[in-house]
């Protein structure tokens, strides 16, 4: 199809991004410039993290780690401010990432050499990555609480795993209304999110009328298991896309095209 037929997929379509706030704008330009409606309702607000302690130790004894693994743009963000303040990374320290949009927030930081899958974008694909295999001491930055399966795979190899906590991710606080009202009357054709813990968010910020509406509204998510928790809130149409914001817009634009 053509880029023309392509941008027509979404004329008059009204998407939710549920990305948080300061991560929201790539992907609201890219359905915009298809001729979409972002509809911006942020289900996750980035925080400090509540003991910063930990983290500071890990990065004064960055020299004692083989691997760091930042697991998400938000990680870097932090993580690197908070250690550009205080040194800079070590030149032997290999660098490992989950995703492209983490990889492309490395280089626009001046970190290359980043170790990240290819395809699929979660911690098993990391896990394949023959470069890991050697890594003894390894740092792991990321929010409080996040999964531990990577952590625990590599542990189970031999290595020796420091967690490095920079933000917390919390629900915000946000007035449902005018997203509801605009539910009510048709404008909104799709909802898109890129965590598991956005999309309970979600569910949980607009309510048992919004819920209703969820689950008539097909929802577009990056991940099979994100897409699992999609089918436990009771959503009945849950399509899996490709990873990061493009493979959202071309999920988005599959579907519309129909």
């Amino acid at each position: 199809m053509s880029a023309a037929g392509k941008t027509r997929a979404l004329a008059g379509k009204g998407v939710v991004v549920t990305r948080p706030a300061q991560q929201a704008g790539g992907l609201a330009g890219l359905i915009e410039a298809a001729g979409g409606k972002p509809i911006l309702f942020p289900a996750i607000e980035i925080r400090d993290a509540a003991d910063l302690g930990p983290f500071l130790r890990a990065v004064d004894r960055l020299d004692d780690f083989d691997l760091a693994v930042f697991i998400s743009p938000n990680a870097i963000e932090r993580a690197l401010t908070l250690i550009r303040s205080r040194r800079e990374l070590p030149p032997r320290l290999k660098i490992a990432a989950i995703g492209g949009g983490s990889v492309r927030e490395l280089e626009r930081r001046s970190v290359t050499g980043v170790i990240a899958p290819q395809g699929r974008y979660d911690s098993e694909a990391l896990l394949e990555r023959g470069e890991l295999a050697n890594a003894k001491r390894v740092v792991i930055f990321r929010g409080e609480g996040g999964r531990e399966h990577l952590g625990d795979a590599l542990q189970a190899r031999g290595a020796t795993v420091e967690y490095a906590e920079c933000y917390a991710r919390v629900r915000p606080a946000a007035d449902p209304a005018p997203l509801l009202q605009a539910w009510s009357g048709g404008g909104v054709h799709a909802v898109t999110a890129t965590s598991s813990e956005g999309l309970r968010n979600f569910a949980e910020m607009i309510g048992e009328p919004g819920r209703e509406a969820l689950a008539r509204t097909p929802v577009f998510l990056p991940h099979p298991r994100i897409a699992e928790a999609g089918r436990g809130l009771g959503i009945r149409t849950v399509v899996v896309t490709g990873p990061g914001d493009e493979g959202l817009l071309e999920g988005l634009q599959a579907h519309f095209r129909r």
